[in-house]
């Protein structure tokens, strides 16, 4: 199935209940670009190098995420253009992210990364962290704060995805209370977006799904 009929396809699973961004990690220019013929205007890579690269031979009008974990001295390089860093889990990348913003005189949408899966190779701040955490991110005046992003157990468990979604979801609502800028939920990938959905999720993240399987 050719890549435009998977994102149709997906796009008619989700309607209007969340952002399609499709990861383009590994994937080449020419794959990118044929998502982006069909209007896929989102999309998510992992690694500077990689988002860098592609950002410069790419049109303009692609809005790009940081999806991966970041690196604090990576962050010069995507300050320039970077639309929303899904990944900040710690106070020292908070601080050269408002840094590099405001040489950039731009102020960087973010997403806080909440560890709810107990997979040591996943990354994100402990939950019974985030309430101090973000109370320490007010004085940063060039970020912007938006919502959560949480990536699950890697399993077939589905009650244990579900379990998981649950958790960030109620989080998420008692801070999109209290605060009118948490607007974001990023939870779900190609194998649990369907158990996201149904936890309110209004961001996805798929990759496979749409270009097929990676070799490497």
């Amino acid at each position: 199935m050719s890549i435009e009929q998977q994102i149709s396809n997906i796009k008619n699973e989700i309607l209007d209940k969340a952002d399609l961004i499709a990861v383009s990690k590994t994937r080449t220019i020419k794959e990118i670009k044929e998502a982006y013929n069909y209007g896929q205007l989102k999309f998510g890579e992992n690694r500077v190098q990689e988002i860098v690269d592609k950002q410069s031979k790419l049109p303009d009008d692609i809005e790009w995420h940081m999806i991966g974990h970041l690196q604090k001295n990576k962050v010069k390089y995507i300050a320039r253009f970077i639309n929303l860093i899904h990944s900040l889990d710690r106070i020292s990348l908070a601080k050269e992210i408002d840094k590099q913003a405001k040489k950039e005189e731009r102020i960087i949408n973010c997403l806080i990364q909440i560890k709810i899966s107990k997979e040591d190779s996943k990354f994100g701040l402990k939950i019974e962290d985030f309430r101090h955490f973000y109370k320490s991110l007010g004085t940063y005046e060039n970020i912007n704060i938006i919502g959560l992003m949480g990536m699950a157990t890697f399993t077939n468990d589905i009650e244990l995805i579900d379990k998981e979604f649950k958790m960030i979801k109620r989080i998420y609502d008692e801070m999109a209370s209290i605060d009118p800028k948490f607007k974001v939920l990023s939870i779900g990938m190609s194998d649990d977006y369907n158990i996201a959905l149904k936890n309110g999720s209004n961001m996805i993240r798929i990759g496979s799904k749409i270009f097929g399987k990676r070799n490497y």
